[in-house]
C-alpha cells in the first residue's frame, strides 16, 4: 500500500524538542522533494519546511533557526527536528510528497506553556 506514515508527534512543554519522522511505504522517495506542513485548528494548513533530492532545504520564517529538515535515503524517510518550542508551534503535522500529492495521516504536537 502507497502511503506516508508518521510519528513522532506529542506533548512537550516550552523551549522542548521533537522529532517527527516520515516514513514511505510502498514506494520510494528515490530524488524528489518532501515537505512537513502544519495545521493548527481554525487555520490554513501551512508548509513548515521542504527538502529536494539533493538536499536542498526550505523554511518558513517561524521554522528559520529553530527547525531542521533531513532525509535518509537509505531509510526512505524524512525529519523534522523541532527545537526551542513554542504554544504557537501546536498543531497537527503533516508529511507530503508532491510528486504523488501523497499525504500522511498527520502526527499531533502540543506544547505547553
Amino acid at each position: 500500500q502507497v502511503q506516508l506514515v508518521e510519528s513522532g508527534g506529542g506533548l512537550v512543554q516550552a523551549g522542548g524538542s521533537l522529532r517527527l519522522s516520515c516514513a514511505a511505504s510502498g514506494f520510494r522517495f528515490s530524488i524528489n522533494r518532501v515537505a512537513w506542513y502544519r495545521q493548527a485548528p481554525g487555520n490554513q494548513r501551512e508548509l513548515v519546511a521542504l527538502i529536494t533530492g539533493g538536499g536542498t532545504t526550505t523554511y518558513a520564517d517561524f521554522a528559520k533557526g529553530r527547525f531542521a529538515i533531513s532525509r535518509d535515503n537509505a531509510k526512505n524517510t524524512v525529519y523534522l527536528q523541532m527545537n526551542s518550542l513554542k504554544p504557537e508551534d501546536t498543531a497537527v503535522y503533516y508529511c507530503n510528497f508532491p510528486l504523488r500529492n501523497l499525504w500522511g495521516q498527520g502526527t499531533q504536537v502540543a506544547v505547553s506553556s
